[in-house]
């Protein structure tokens, strides 16, 4: 903990946060700036602490790390959480501490007139609990509030980006036949099966749910934007569980789509290749617990690949038309206690392609692992950021973050000019004035700043 930037933060923060801590929901709020989607370190803590409590505690372990570990109120997490994995969160979360006032993001949620749901409020989705430690800490909200109601009898339809007409069509028929038995249809509102299922349910006259990846604020992808506009006018509801301001990073769509399968009855994937990202919405289902179904497509698509792996493993349900769905969904279909149970990336045609093409992590990036492609994911194209800043939106310890920045300047991928640093382009593509992967227009310099 004795890096430059943490020891200013240090210096910074005072004894108390520059916003009410007493407040629960500005609490949650704060928190779901402060850790990243799914930090399982931080659910616990807030878990066992409360999120008020939770958050002065960090502060004090910026401030003295051992006096924060003696406290006896920390022994009974001692058994889910290891004093190491506790003090490296710290450090994670530190970088963000001294700019944390969710009071901001609350003002751009109203100007939008939006919702902040907490956990406790009636319209907080039912089953979303059962993420024990992963559960969101806070719902920002564009569209109709009411999540319970919404996703009581719901099921996720996901799949492939890539989508063929025979996927979209597909998935626009089940969504409208889930309409119009009274069902809502949750998706990702990417490119492909996503916006196919959500315009499917609105063609069917009901309302369907768009989990993103990013801030509310933006409307990503930018060629969904009529789609997305449409839900947050009260044709359904736009959820993030980041606050305003925040990038779609591709940790966070793998992150986001654990919320999408925990608040539905049942997960259906219409289509996707052998590496789809909609696989990852599957393997949340079933770690739920929940209903997994699959569609299955020619034998000769690549498209259909994933959707026949789960088929043939006996991970999934066959299913062909709503009326399957709607009995795969079972028993599920309906308000769930919390305690009731224990992307494709190649891109399409036109604008898709191109957005798809400048947002792909390159191979040498994906190869040098997890924390590389978090701080490729943060670095700007053209403008260099600091290190505090890039620490803050990639949410890694300013340790990690100069261990990871070193990683890709020693295989070209990363320079620093004047202790600030930027992506360098690979070959096959170019700097943009604006970060592909953050559309919505936030540019470069003000994204690593913000994050």
């Amino acid at each position: 903990m004795a890096e430059p930037v943490v020891d200013a933060v240090r210096a910074r923060v005072v004894s108390a946060l520059p916003f009410d801590t007493g407040d629960p929901v500005l609490a949650r709020a704060a928190w779901s700036r402060l850790a990243e989607p799914a930090d399982a370190v931080a659910g616990a803590l807030v878990a066992h602490l409360g999120a008020q409590a939770a958050l002065e505690w960090v502060v004090d372990a910026v401030g003295d790390p051992a006096r924060a570990l003696r406290g006896s109120a920390l022994e009974p997490l001692g058994s889910e959480v290891a004093a190491d994995r506790l003090m490296a969160a710290v450090a994670r979360w530190a970088p963000r501490l001294d700019r944390l006032d969710p009071r901001r993001e609350l003002r751009v949620l109203e100007r939008f007139g939006g919702t902040l749901l907490v956990p406790g409020d009636p319209r907080w989705p039912t089953r979303l609990p059962q993420l024990g430690p992963e559960e969101p800490f806070a719902l920002w909200v564009r569209g109709d509030p009411d999540l319970a109601g919404l996703t009581e009898q719901s099921v996720a339809l996901v799949g492939a980006r890539a989508s063929s007409a025979y996927g979209d069509h597909v998935a626009a028929d089940l969504a409208a036949g889930l309409a119009d038995r009274g069902f809502t249809v949750v998706s990702g509102v990417a490119y492909g099966i996503d916006a196919a299922a959500h315009r499917g349910a609105l063609a069917g006259g009901a309302p369907t749910v768009a989990v993103l990846a990013g801030g509310v604020d933006r409307f990503y992808p930018p060629g969904n934007e009529d789609l997305l506009r449409r839900l947050a006018d009260g044709a359904g509801a736009v959820v993030s569980e980041v606050p305003p301001g925040s990038a779609p990073f591709k940790q966070r769509f793998l992150a986001r789509n654990r919320v999408i399968a925990a608040v539905s009855c049942a997960t259906v994937v219409v289509e996707a290749a052998w590496r789809s990202g909609a696989l990852s919405t599957a393997r949340h289902a079933t770690r739920l617990l929940r209903p997994l179904g699959a569609v299955p497509g020619p034998v000769t698509s690549g498209t259909s690949t994933g959707c026949h792996v789960l088929l043939r493993d006996g991970a999934a349900v066959c299913v062909t038309d709503a009326a399957e769905v709607i009995e795969l969904a079972g028993p599920y279909a309906g308000a769930l206690e919390p305690d009731r149970a224990a992307h494709d990336e190649q891109p399409v045609a036109g604008r898709a392609a191109r957005t798809a093409a400048r947002r792909r992590t390159p191979a040498e990036v994906e190869a040098l692992g997890e924390r590389a492609r978090r701080v490729w994911d943060a670095l700007p194209v053209r403008a260099a950021a600091g290190l505090d800043a890039l620490a803050r939106t990639a949410g890694l310890a300013p340790g990690e973050m100069l261990a990871g920045l070193g990683a890709l300047e020693m295989h070209g991928l990363a320079a620093q000019e004047g202790g600030r640093w930027r992506r360098v382009p690979r070959e096959g593509t170019r700097p943009a004035g604006r970060r592909a992967d953050a559309e919505g227009g936030e540019p470069d310099v003000v994204h690593a700043g913000a994050g």
